[in-house]
């Protein structure tokens, strides 16, 4: 049959089965995400996380109920494969005029590669390229509403402009002093905008939807002067009564990245055309890789697929090999990555050393804890893969060495096109943006010598951004476990985030507890812990001798995070959390908010 011809009279049953499965999918996720403005509207912040998290799940869902009816009512598993290639034909075709189609595209991928049981990403039954342009989508075809508003300060004042477009987000809620609110903005965005010689196509375009996440509502625009752009976004708060507030000013690509950052959890948005938002937000962000903004925005899988298509085109263009990524290796990861490409490969082991109680399953449980979890701007987003092909020259032998020493059941190599080229077929791992691991950051400041005024201040920032990182996580109800140095990195932001999950716990899970005092002279001078241990039983005045054993670095912790080693602090913040409390953990510096000027 030729593969060009359409004449299988089930192909394009099923290419409709396959958008009607995407189409119900994407109506779902849409319906959960606007109902995120009322979850804002009502305080109803424990609402809004369980959304969060249960909106990951959405996807798989879908996919599984698909999968179930396309072999149900078609045997799509035991088709030709010339059947699929009109399938795909078949679809392509349905896909025009369609407000979704690169997310249809992935969703075709997932179903399909179900069906078939494909081991690799690169076949012929799938969307390796997108087929369906993107570019002007929204200019074409019905549409619920623009995705964004354009609004002319000249036909008047710039203060009438703002009011009016916190208005127009038609928030069922009273801002407790929205004149107040408009003139903070206004203040402090008026010295950004006196420089620039205002012409008259000034305006200001802001994303229709707001962005929620947590306890907060964001509004995401960008002034327009002429070629000049100036990104912003408003935080919207309630406050101690209940009422409305904006919050602060947040301007410029690098506030916009630490708000849309990847150590975050995913904004719920109400979006007709996908990507006419992510375009929107690649203007204000244009260092923001596109497969991180559909991250941002709840589109996971998405995301995935263009973060593969971009590390395929790598791979084309460069030459480097995949080596050990430096730092102390681990105990149950084993990680490595391409010197060229900003990200690294988190392989599970098959063995862990007696030490780490813990299994294959167990490590993959608490990377998905932190999937579904408030990141708070300290964990790592991960990109999990299964099955990835990659081919055998671009590994050193020393890592292959390693991969089939430490890892041989999660490790392939095969020759599968028969053409002598090898592959190595990884069978599971986690992908998640490289840092500089924070011992090896501390170790450039010592290296250089405290007593140099750079090397000290990068020292003492690293010190305390790395209390505040344990603290942020606190706040999240999360207790990471191991909080030596090498388990954190810094971002190119100077940010510390976590990156090590395998015993991590739910700070409200552990058990904080003061050293008893020792019963006699021996008890103190013994070396051993002589105390009962229970498994969640955590000492916090025990972290010291671990964590702070350069002089310099304890001084600066203990100035700034003393609080850390008592066992008082985490259980005052284990108790307000059981009953209820969500603290806030602001995505921007507190000295940011007009509350504290």
């Amino acid at each position: 049959m030729n593969p060009q011809r359409l004449d299988a009279p089930q192909a394009w049953d099923i290419a409709k089965a396959m958008v009607d499965g995407f189409n119900r999918h994407y109506r779902l996720f849409r319906i959960e995400s606007a109902r995120a403005k009322h979850r804002f509207e009502t305080a109803d912040w424990a609402g809004q996380q369980r959304a969060q998290r249960e909106r990951i799940e959405f996807y798989d869902l879908r996919v599984r109920e698909c999968v179930r009816r396309l072999e149900k009512e078609f045997h799509a598993g035991g088709l030709p494969m010339e059947v699929w290639h009109q399938i795909k034909l078949h679809f392509i075709g349905l896909l025009v005029e369609h407000r979704q189609p690169e997310l249809a595209e992935t969703f075709f991928n997932s179903v399909t590669t179900k069906i078939l049981h494909r081991t690799h990403f690169h076949n012929d039954f799938i969307f390796v390229r997108p087929a369906v342009s993107t570019e002007y989508l929204e200019d074409h075809g019905p549409a619920t509403r623009p995705s964004y508003r354009a609004y002319y300060p000249q036909r008047e004042s710039l203060k009438e402009t703002l009011r009016r477009i916190v208005e127009d987000c038609g928030l069922q809620r009273p801002f407790a002093d929205l004149e107040r609110d408009v003139a903070q903005v206004h203040a402090a965005l008026a010295p950004r905008l006196a420089g620039l010689a205002l012409r008259a196509n000034f305006q200001v375009q802001v994303l229709s939807s707001l962005f929620y996440r947590n306890k907060g509502a964001y509004l995401v625009g960008k002034v327009i002067n002429g070629y000049a752009e100036l990104p912003f976004a408003l935080p919207i708060l309630h406050d101690d009564a209940g009422r409305l507030l904006i919050d602060a000013l947040l301007f410029g690509e690098d506030d916009l990245l630490a708000l849309f950052s990847f150590a975050r959890a995913y904004f719920m948005v109400d979006m007709d055309v996908p990507s006419a938002y992510v375009q929107f937000l690649r203007s204000l962000m244009p260092r923001k890789p596109v497969a991180e903004l559909y991250n941002a925005i709840g589109l996971a899988k998405q995301g995935k697929t263009l973060f593969y298509r971009e590390f395929l085109s790598h791979l084309k263009h460069s030459s480097d090999q995949l080596r050990i990524a430096p730092g102390i290796r681990g105990m149950v990861m084993l990680v490595f990555g391409l010197p060229s490409f900003p990200y690294v490969f988190k392989l599970i082991k098959d063995r862990f050393p007696p030490q780490k109680d813990t299994t294959r399953e167990k490590v993959q449980s608490k990377y998905l804890l932190v999937k579904h979890h408030d990141r708070v701007g300290r964990m790592a987003d991960t990109l999990e893969y299964s099955l990835v092909a990659l081919p055998r020259e671009r590994f050193s032998d020393e890592l292959l060495a390693e991969l089939q020493k430490e890892a041989p059941s999660q490790i392939e190599i095969s020759d599968r096109d028969g053409d002598g080229r090898q592959e190595v077929i990884i069978r599971h791992l986690y992908i998640e943006r490289r840092m500089v691991p924070l011992n090896l950051y501390l170790q450039e400041a010592f290296d250089a010598g405290l007593d140099k005024p750079e090397a000290r201040a990068q020292m003492e920032a690293s010190v305390i951004e790395y209390g505040n990182a344990i603290k942020d996580l606190v706040a999240a109800n999360i207790f990471p476990g191991d909080m030596l140095w090498k388990n954190f990195g810094v971002t190119r932001g100077g940010k510390v985030v976590f990156y090590d999950y395998d015993e991590i716990e739910y700070l409200t899970d552990c058990n904080f507890r003061a050293v008893p005092a020792p019963r006699s002279e021996e008890d103190e001078l013994s070396g051993e812990v002589w105390y009962p241990v229970g498994p969640r039983d955590v000492f916090p005045e025990t972290f010291g001798p671990f964590l702070l054993g350069h002089p310099a670095v304890r001084e600066a912790f203990m100035r700034h995070h003393a609080d850390l080693l008592t066992p008082e602090y985490w259980q005052a913040h284990q108790e307000r959390i059981r009953q209820g409390y969500l603290y806030d953990v602001f995505p921007y510096a507190a000295q940011r908010r007009f509350a504290a000027r």
